[in-house]
């Protein structure tokens, strides 16, 4: 049975409307999700590890005398590292060291302080200091995410983030060693078996036992979601993350099998995740829509992707490059591929995307696992005005001002000035005190 996944042309006159309704999604929480969020934050803050304990009961089915007793130690999460397979072993610490080379490059390119002096021998510059303390979240369940795991704790760790406490749920207790094991390679400090809303309020606000954090990244679901944020505010986050997102520009040079597995790797995560490919090749699309058909009777997740293609996919005939390159810029996408013989012709005239994967070769599977860059991104167009998570998210600048004598005589009549036309007389004085006496 075919894939009703949408067509769409440029040239036609209903493009436009047709169009929008492909990029919209609301992203309003459902009111009772809310009100079930504010009352779990509000037991945790008022009640702290008592309110954890019986939460973590009800929700993931753990019992435990004390918070303390879901605490995972350091030799725990070695012995987990050492269980996995081989394989595995070896495919988590070459994903590890390839995230942990970019991140060490971002830091020096992005994150350093500096300083210099001006004409009036003044020192102005910029103190840049890691966070205190950061918590991540990782979802648990049927889900496992060691990959989130390397892409939250790394960068903080290359930050100099002195601990790093990671929550994660074991519905019926089941801990996944995978996820485990990433913890180990990653170099998170303290690892905590508790989940949900109840363990972002606790690393929002702190307990007896889990400490409060500066700032909480990772992905989670609708309660999640909702907790993060509610706390904004009280702790930093990394995102809101919407349903996953790919978009695809193609020049009809590339497998169409391929593509067709690109379309459906975003597809598989739910059936809200989008799938876009814009080319200005009718028979490539048509090519591309019978691989489609073709390889999803073989997945696993096919009704998933099937449900997500039909819903939210769509195959879009551009008159051109160029304009299946605006039409990205519109939609402002989390993963971007240019599918394409000359890619870096294109990338110049993409402004807006999570991350760009350029070439036929760059499958957008290799970046959410091991390519190096982070693969938490912007989503649902937030893109315009967001980036990758990174070391700069676990750090902060404060600003260096040191006047001089001579500098306190040039500056003060300015700040003066201006003071006073605020109509803020004490420190109009305060300067004019350094040079007028």
């Amino acid at each position: 049975m075919s894939v009703a996944i949408r067509h769409l042309n440029t040239a036609d006159a209903s493009f436009e409307a047709d169009f929008e309704r492909l990029k919209h999604w609301s992203a309003e929480t459902d009111a009772a999700i809310e009100t079930r969020v504010a009352g779990i934050i509000d037991d945790v803050r008022r009640r702290g590890d008592a309110a954890l304990l019986e939460l973590t009961a009800r929700f993931d089915g753990v019992t435990a005398a004390s918070v303390a007793a879901l605490e995972i130690g350091a030799a725990e999460l070695a012995a987990a590292l050492d269980a996995i397979t081989p394989a595995q072993r070896a495919a988590l610490l070459a994903a590890a060291e390839r995230v942990r080379s970019y991140h060490e490059r971002q830091r020096e390119a992005c994150c350093r302080s500096w300083d210099y002096v001006d004409a009036d021998g003044s020192r102005l510059g910029q103190k840049v200091t890691p966070l205190d303390r950061v918590g991540i979240y990782v979802p648990g369940g049927k889900a496992a995410y060691p990959s989130s795991v390397l892409m939250s704790a790394i960068p903080a760790h290359v930050a100099g983030v002195p601990e790093i406490v990671m929550v994660v749920p074991t519905p019926k207790g089941e801990k996944n060693p995978l996820v485990l094991g990433a913890a180990a390679a990653a170099g998170v400090h303290r690892v905590f078996t508790v989940g949900g809303a109840q363990a972002v309020a606790a690393l929002a606000w702190g307990t007896a036992t889990i400490p409060r954090v500066d700032k909480i990244t990772g992905p989670g679901n609708a309660y999640v979601a909702s907790a993060k944020r509610r706390v904004f505010g009280q702790v930093g986050i990394d995102m809101i993350a919407g349903p996953s997102e790919i978009l695809v520009l193609a020049d009809g040079s590339t497998s169409p099998e391929w593509v067709a597995m690109d379309l459906f790797s975003q597809a598989e995560h739910d059936e809200l995740a989008q799938s876009i490919l814009l080319c200005p090749d009718a028979d490539y699309l048509l090519a591309v829509q019978a691989a489609i058909d073709r390889l999803l009777p073989d997945l696993p997740r096919r009704d998933v992707i099937r449900a997500s293609l039909e819903g939210r996919g769509a195959l879009i005939r551009t008159r051109s490059m160029e304009e299946a390159c605006e039409i990205s810029n519109r939609v402002a996408p989390e993963h971007l591929e240019i599918s394409a013989a000359e890619p870096r012709r294109w990338e110049p005239l993409l402004r807006h995307a999570g991350a760009i994967f350029l070439g036929a070769y760059t499958s957008e599977s290799l970046g959410d696992y091991c390519a190096g860059p982070n693969h938490v991104l912007p989503t649902s167009g937030t893109a315009r005005f967001s980036s990758p998570l990174g070391v700069y998210d676990f750090v902060k600048r404060s600003s260096l001002i040191e006047v001089s004598a001579a500098g306190a005589r040039t500056l003060g009549p300015i700040a003066a000035e201006l003071a006073y036309g605020e109509g803020l007389q004490a420190h109009a004085r305060a300067a004019e005190l350094r040079w007028k006496g």
